[in-house]
């Protein structure tokens, strides 16, 4: 009981001197300057909302497949829900069951939106099921404003 009470006392300043250096720490990072209304990008149009779907480059789950065409028609769907529509290369990854890395190459199509609406959501998340069921995956990745959703 005395031994445990010891281990107690010694945690208890490590703690304390952890978060008070973290604080300290913190204050003394530079703020990152805020965009001013009088700046050049004043009255500019801007969009708010952002919308990412992470085509995977395999089908069934671990046969890799050129993913160029599921690209293709999900640029094509996004354009039309947006107006336009960007992809980028990447690789995920994750831990396997027994603990292995298994990574995967994937194509990250997302759109700014202006005016993201419970119906666009919807449309979305429907395009997001279509394309796990075509290309035979367990889910699909969607992220809204930096949210991510496996869609299943």
């Amino acid at each position: 009981m005395l031994k445990g009470k010891k281990i107690f006392y010694w945690i208890i300043p490590f703690v304390l001197v952890t978060f008070l250096g973290n604080a300290v720490y913190a204050a003394q990072q530079p703020k990152a300057p805020e965009v001013k209304q009088t700046s050049a990008l004043k009255g500019q149009f801007y969009l708010k909302d952002i919308v990412k779907i992470y085509v995977p480059s395999t089908y069934n789950v671990d046969q890799p497949i050129d993913n160029t065409p599921y690209v293709n028609k999900s640029l094509e769907r996004f354009s039309k829900m947006f107006g336009g529509a960007t992809a980028i290369d990447g690789t995920g990854a994750w831990l396997s069951d027994n603990d292995q890395l298994v990574k995967e190459k994937v194509t990250i199509v997302y759109s700014f939106a202006e005016d993201l609406n419970k119906k666009k959501i919807n449309e979305v998340v429907a395009y997001a099921k279509s394309l796990k069921e075509e290309m035979k995956q367990s889910s699909v990745s969607l992220e809204v404003n930096g949210k991510m959703y496996f869609i299943e």
